[in-house]
């Protein structure tokens, strides 16, 4: 597993990077963008968040054309289209040319994360998939953390005309389009047509994987239409809209949040940096630690309670200080649930429900953060108070982790109904 991990995962989370890099560096772009094009807040969160809804609807479509055409292909030209389209960016004039900008690079961009989970679940035995999505996931605060710096440093570039914002969005998407070249010759599809793997390591993977070929799951084989409507599917998404649509919201408001208390461009780089720095690691070690023990519903259900309560005590807190205390607790709670959440989306789901089912789930979960960033600019605009803008962000984290302790209430209930049945069957 080692020689796998160390092939696949460090391309794969660079790719990651890359792709949360071109999509949160809005938030950055806003601290000069907003004013040079008179952008309100609402204007800048209605932008912001129909990235979310072409995605939603691309994304199932997205994710089967990947199981039909091939993770190497598919994924290479996701990467290529998002690279231009998030360069691209740096001709926006207005809110209407913003609106459609993002709706184009939600387009491009569906189907990279599903496809990827999905891609490694052809990988890596269920019993190593918390900490290699943890691990794999662990990009999004990553790219965060270094690309926060990196993004204010490069507001001050003013070369041959164009503003700062403009450059960052031009420098920061080349690197996509390199890499999605780089996914043809870098990724085999299945471990059957890995080339740097000898007969002998192959026939021993596909042997693990074919091991554990399932017998009964909550999710078997459905149509799409039934799979879009299922009821575990549309919980899971519960859960994941809990860390990824709260996530949105963050990212693209929480420079303008540290910015509020005064600070340069390269000081709000740092400092917001600081809460992704914190995540990164413990993220990684949660899903260890979840792998280890087996157990799944805690360690995703945790982390959004953590979430929710701090983000709630936004409410009681206004210093500086305070304020990045709080998005720290925000931001490792976001990040330590994934990998746990996501290992129970790929273990509940059949062989021949993955590939929709997976896209349905982030689909739905990423479509929530279209309302989280919306309805964070509307109260910013009513209110002119972030705290009181951060409202949608706890009440979903809080809802997130209430369904994530009923799924395994109804599990643990399933299974006592099945050792009862057992019992009377003997």
């Amino acid at each position: 597993m080692r020689l796998v991990a160390l092939r696949i995962l460090p391309f794969l989370m660079t790719c990651y990077f890359i792709s949360f890099v071109d999509r949160v560096n809005l938030g950055f772009a806003a601290l000069q963008m907003v004013s040079d094009l008179r952008l309100s807040a609402t204007v800048f969160g209605l932008g912001g968040g129909l990235f979310f809804v072409s995605y939603f609807f691309c994304e199932v479509p997205s994710n089967l054309l990947l199981e039909k055409v091939g993770a190497r292909r598919w994924i290479a030209r996701i990467m290529i289209t998002w690279g231009f389209l998030a360069g691209g960016m740096a001709l926006v004039k207005g809110p209407h040319s913003f609106y459609a900008m993002r709706l184009l690079l939600g387009a491009a961009e569906a189907g990279f994360f599903p496809g990827v989970i999905l891609y490694l679940s052809y990988w890596f035995p269920a019993k190593y998939r918390a900490r290699i999505i943890g691990m794999f996931t662990v990009a999004i605060p990553v790219s965060s953390f270094l690309g926060s710096p990196i993004s204010a440093a490069l507001l001050e570039i003013g070369w041959l005309g164009l503003r700062g914002w403009q450059w960052m969005f031009i420098l920061e998407a080349a690197p996509a389009v390199v890499l999605g070249l780089a996914c043809l010759v870098v990724l085999s599809d299945r471990p059957s047509d890995a080339k740097w793997l000898d007969t002998n390591e192959q026939s021993w993977l596909m042997s693990q994987l074919d091991a554990e070929t399932p017998g009964e799951r909550p999710v078997g084989r459905l149509s799409l239409w039934q799979l879009l409507w299922n009821k575990h599917v549309l919980a899971l998404s519960m859960v994941l809209a809990g860390s990824t649509a709260v996530s949105s919201g963050l990212q693209l408001w929480q420079p303008q949040i540290i910015q509020s208390y005064g600070l340069t461009n390269l000081q709000t780089g740092l400092l917001n940096s600081i809460p992704f720095a914190l995540a990164s690691v413990i993220m990684v070690w949660w899903g260890k630690r979840s792998d280890q023990r087996g157990e799944r519903i805690w360690h995703a259900a945790l982390p959004l309670i953590l979430t929710s309560f701090s983000l709630g005590a936004a409410f009681l807190f206004e210093s500086l200080f305070a304020t990045l205390v709080i998005l720290c607790l925000a931001v490792i709670g976001i990040y330590a649930g994934k990998g746990p959440a996501w290992a129970v989306s790929t273990e509940w789901l059949s062989a021949s429900t993955a590939a929709a089912g997976l896209a349905q789930i982030n689909a739905v979960s990423n479509l929530a953060g279209f309302g989280t960033i919306y309805l964070m600019g509307f109260t910013k605009d009513v209110t002119g108070r972030f705290s009181l803008a951060l409202l949608p962000l706890v009440a979903l984290a809080a809802a997130a982790a209430l369904t994530m302790l009923l799924i395994g209430r109804n599990k643990m209930t399933s299974a006592v109904a099945g050792d009862k049945a057992a019992v009377v069957g003997r």
